[in-house]
């Protein structure tokens, strides 16, 4: 009777010792207790390899020992989403001094209830601590006594006292325990209570004075005192299990004088990525090498510092090449499928989300919803940017013709809302997969592994309940939202191991990557609990200091490279994305340093940013060879082509070098034929096609939308426009004249502000937020305002007589169908927004309203600019005035307008700039040449002669048509 500890370095053999004595002491019904509960299946299935049958014996973890001692006396034990709900709602009763807004957050609420754990769980009462945490550590308890309840640290407080004071609490049969590096006051006190009424045996990785070993060297003096002499030190035994340079590595690490090294020949070996996916997609590539080498995929491991961080660009690197993986890890709901749409659902019914959170489960296959009807529902939708929750459920169920099933039994069942999730997770799995055919994929997997998590969260949630709780659609969200699903377990036939540190200490394989060797990011940064400092740790005892984060790195480093009986791959990113140079972590030097420097050099493989491909003799998989092979026939193509030729990859390769060319000029018979056919061409299309004609094809031609609507320039635009022709046409009967003076002034700022108005109800087919709509209405009302006020204040003898005059289409007036002629065969269309004219002649002027910068005459000619020359001959030969010059007005800012302007005019329209007067044959000149141009851009239109010819050479840095557009591109 009594502890007997089991000591030694890595792979001597402990647990292997642990396990056969356990089978030697079967008839006395011993006990073993495993670190995880994924430990439990593999150490069953280990001794049932030993001795074939086990007819005695239990195994299990500490909570399974706690349990089994807990007895009849006992309260329940609090589930976590039960605790979450008490330490909520003793948050929300307390006075925080002003921390009220942060204790609402769930990671207050969490770390608040992390450290009562240990408090608990280091057989401490609130007496022992002081302030406002002793206060809430009170409340807490308090809360737990009211509903007859413990939480699990003081259920195993409970537990070890009973093992301390009642003799029928054990009856001797022996224990064995390995895993374990921290021992809590609760298990110690368990540890201490067994080993006076059993033999107890514990393994403990340790080797006195070794540095790996620091972080557990409280741990094993107090477990040698405990066990009072009875000491066993194993020997290291890494030779007889792993390759010579990996043993090296076990027996050197950390120390300061290392034996010498063996050659590496290939057992160790450094891997430098560019990138975060650049270096994961390395790790990926030597997996597969091992793969086609026979390594099973279960016999490997992929080692990081954290599982949640590294498993979605892991996914993304392992899943390219088709590699079969299993994350040993628990993930947030949120985080799989089926608890993202089930999620996002409760947001939309109970929590005023909008059109994304309803369609995100929509588009699911949960929601029993056919895709094409979702996507119609949503583009309409989207397409007038409805976001109102009442709206979307509205028009939602307008457009299907049928109400939302699941939204409906969300309001069943007198409002309880745990009975309505559990009515509509149980639909969702039905929606997806049918009663006929059982699920039996991976992904359907999960989503079972997702639906039996949502189902026990909502059992603890019914169980709250049970003692008179209610419980709001709030608090369901946030035990939802902190429910756990396990994604896999590692060891799973025919898949690689994904795993952290921690979990990686009592696996063993054959190949091992240990990623996330950077300085930063391990050793990982020590983390304070912003209720319990190390200073008041080391104050209050009870086992509640922790060792130092970089010590505690360093053991859980040296356990993960012990894990590897053939290979081990040290893995950083040696340059970041943008370039960036990350330092390497004092882990992976301390390897390098433990090996001559040019056997590190050899066994270093380097990926740099500008290494797009592999070498063509060493890429993994086929898809990398033809990458490579795309890339020599850049330099080498008649050897590329015959290595192409031998392996039957010529059509790839010549789509390859195809991608390589981008012919602007249109090619296609119906496109050309269509162009050839037009005869009519708007002025803004030749005016874009001037700016870049590959800019026009994308634009105006296959012209490409977002499938959301929004206030954009057109918007904006199209507003002023609609307003501006509503005043201006009706200013005559509101004012009695045609223009503004200073006299009506504001009487005609008034009737501005009614047409903006009737504008915006009949002119905006979207659903604008608040904020939309204040922004756009806003901003509109100033500047059409201030617009207004300018006409006032302005001396021009003319006023505004037609607004809005189209030509050259079905729609225009008779006399102006016929469009302007700009070459045999070519017309002009399009609409001027205002014409000034001379109310004692035939003359006048043409306005165009512009959101952006207005451009004078010098501008009009240099920049290709077509609109005002072109409307000044529809204005002399289709409407029947004489010019006197036309004006860009600018609509918003300084309101500047610029333009072209006949000298001889000046007097009859003065207060322009100077330099936008010219002489009758330089302006008459300017007009032509514009017509010529038009001819031009017209003509090359009807060839289908696109171009890559941006005005000036070069593209504008705003032109967001560069991934589709026709440039070559290196």
């Amino acid at each position: 009777m009594g502890l007997t500890l089991v000591a030694g370095p890595a792979n001597a053999g402990k647990v292997a010792l642990l396990l056969d004595r356990f089978l030697a002491r079967l008839d006395d019904e011993p006990t073993l207790i495993v670190p995880n509960r994924s430990d439990v299946d593999r150490v069953e299935r280990d001794l049932l390899a030993r001795c074939g049958c086990l007819f005695s014996g239990s195994i299990g973890t500490f909570d399974d020992l706690f349990r089994r001692l807990s007895g009849e006396g006992g309260r329940p034990a609090a589930t976590d989403a039960q605790r979450a709900l008490v330490i909520r709602r003793v948050l929300g009763a307390a006075s925080l001094n002003g921390l009220e807004r942060s204790a609402r957050t769930r990671g207050f609420a969490d770390t608040l209830l992390a450290t009562l754990g240990e408090l608990e769980s280091g057989l401490l009462d609130p007496d022992d601590v002081d302030g406002d945490l002793a206060r809430l550590y009170a409340a807490y308890r308090g809360e737990l006594d009211r509903l007859g309840l413990w939480d699990r640290d003081r259920a195993r407080r409970h537990a070890a006292e009973r093992l301390a004071s009642e003799l029928d609490a054990w009856s001797g049969e022996p224990v064995f325990a390995y895993g374990f590096e921290d021992l809590t006051g609760a298990e110690w006190a368990l540890l201490e209570g067994l080993s006076g009424r059993a033999d107890v045996e514990v393994s403990l990785p340790y080797e006195p004075g070794r540095v790996a070993f620091a972080s557990l060297q409280r741990t094993a003096e107090d477990l040698a005192g405990l066990a009072a002499g009875r000491i066993e030190e194993l020997r290291p035994r890494s030779a007889e299990y792993a390759h010579p340079a990996l043993a090296h590595l076990e027996r050197a690490l950390f120390e300061e004088s290392p034996p010498p090294a063996p050659e590496l020949d290939a057992a160790v070996r450094f891997l430098e990525g560019a990138g975060a996916r650049g270096t994961l997609e390395l790790v990926a590539e030597e997996v597969a090498v091992q793969l086609r080498g026979g390594t099973p995929a279960e016999a490997m491991a992929i080692v990081v510092p954290s599982a949640d961080r590294w498993r979605r660009p892991l996914e993304t690197a392992l899943g390219a090449l088709d590699i079969p993986y299993a994350v040993d890890a628990r993930a947030r709901l949120d985080a799989t499928p089926f608890g993202h749409a089930l999620l996002r659902l409760l947001y939309f019914a109970w929590q005023d989300g909008g059109r994304p959170e309803l369609f995100a489960y929509l588009r699911s296959p949960y929601s029993g919803i056919g895709r094409a009807s979702v996507d119609f529902v949503e583009g309409r939708l989207r397409g007038r940017a409805v976001h109102v929750p009442e709206r979307v459920e509205q028009q939602t169920e307008r457009l299907r013709e049928a109400p939302i099933p699941a939204l409906a039994e969300l309001r069943e069942h007198d409002g309880d809302p745990v009975r309505n999730v559990r009515t509509l997770a149980r639909s969702m799995i039905r929606s997806a997969y049918g009663l006929e055919a059982p699920p039996a994929g991976e992904g359907s997997r999960l989503d079972l592994r997702a639906e039996a998590a949502v189902v026990r969260t909502l059992d603890e949630l019914h169980a709250f309940q049970a003692f008179g709780e209610t419980l709001s659609t709030d608090a369901v969200i946030g035990a939802l939202e902190a429910t756990e699903v396990r994604l896999g377990t590692a060891g799973e036939p025919g898949r690689v191991a994904v795993l952290d540190l921690l979990r990686a200490r009592t696996r063993r394989f054959e190949v091992v990557f240990v990623l996330g060797l950077e300085e930063g990011t391990l050793p990982r940064r020590s983390r304070t609990s912003p209720f319990l400092g190390e200073d008041v740790r080391r104050e209050l005892g009870a086992r509640l200091e922790r060792p130092d984060q970089v010590s505690r790195d360093r053991y859980l480093f040296y356990t993960a490279c012990t894990r590897a009986t053939r290979r081990l791959y040290l893995v950083r990113e040696a340059v970041t994305d943008d370039g960036g140079t990350r330092e390497a972590s004092p882990f992976w030097e301390e390897v390098a340093s433990l090996f001559d420097s040019d056997d590190v050099k050899r066994a270093t493989t380097r990926r740099s940013l500008a290494a797009l491909t592999w070498p063509l003799d060493a890429a993994p998989t086929e898809r990398e060879r033809l990458r490579a092979l795309a890339l020599l026939a850049a330099d080498e193509e008649d050897e590329a082509r015959a290595v192409a030729a031998v392996n039957g990859w010529e059509r790839r390769l010549e789509r390859a070098r195809a991608a390589w060319r981008r012919p602007t000029r249109l090619t296609g018979g119906a496109v050309l034929a269509e162009l050839a056919a037009k005869t009519t061409f708007g002025v803004t299309d030749l005016e874009r096609f001037a700016d870049c004609s590959s800019a026009w094809l994308h634009e105006r031609l296959i012209d490409p939308r977002t499938i959301d609507a929004e206030v954009d320039a057109l918007l904006r635009g199209s507003l002023a426009h609609q307003t501006l022709f509503k005043f201006y046409a009706g200013l005559p009967k509101e004012l009695g004249g045609d223009s503004v003076t200073p006299e009506n002034v504001e009487q005609a700022v008034d009737f501005l502000h009614r047409c903006l108005d009737d504008a915006r109800k009949g002119g905006v087919r979207l659903e604008l937020t608040p904020l939309q709509e204040a922004e756009l209405i806003g901003t509109l009302r100033r500047d059409l305002e201030g617009f207004v006020r300018d006409e006032a204040a302005s001396p021009q003898p003319l006023v505004p007589r037609r607004f809005e005059v189209g030509f050259g289409s079905d729609r225009s007036a008779p006399e102006l169908q016929r469009g302007l002629r700009l070459a045999d065969g070519t017309q002009l269309s399009g609409k001027i927004d205002r014409i000034d004219v001379d109310p004692y002649s035939a003359r006048g002027i043409v306005h165009d309203y512009k959101s952006g910068r207005a451009h004078s005459a010098k501008q009009i000619d240099e920049e290709l600019k077509l609109q005002i020359p072109l409307y000044l001959l529809v204005l002399r030969d289709l409407v029947g005035i004489e010019p006197l010059g036309g004006l860009y007005r600018s609509l918003s800012g300084a309101r500047v307008s610029r333009g072209l302007l006949r000298q001889d005019a000046a007097e009859d329209l003065p207060g322009f700039q100077r330099n936008d007067y010219l002489p009758d044959d330089e302006f008459w000149a300017l007009v032509e040449t514009a017509r010529e141009r038009a001819a031009t851009y017209a003509e090359r239109i009807r060839k289908g002669d696109v171009r890559h010819d941006p005005k000036g050479g070069e593209c504008p840095t705003w032109c967001d048509m560069w991934p589709i557009c026709r440039v070559e591109r290196a």
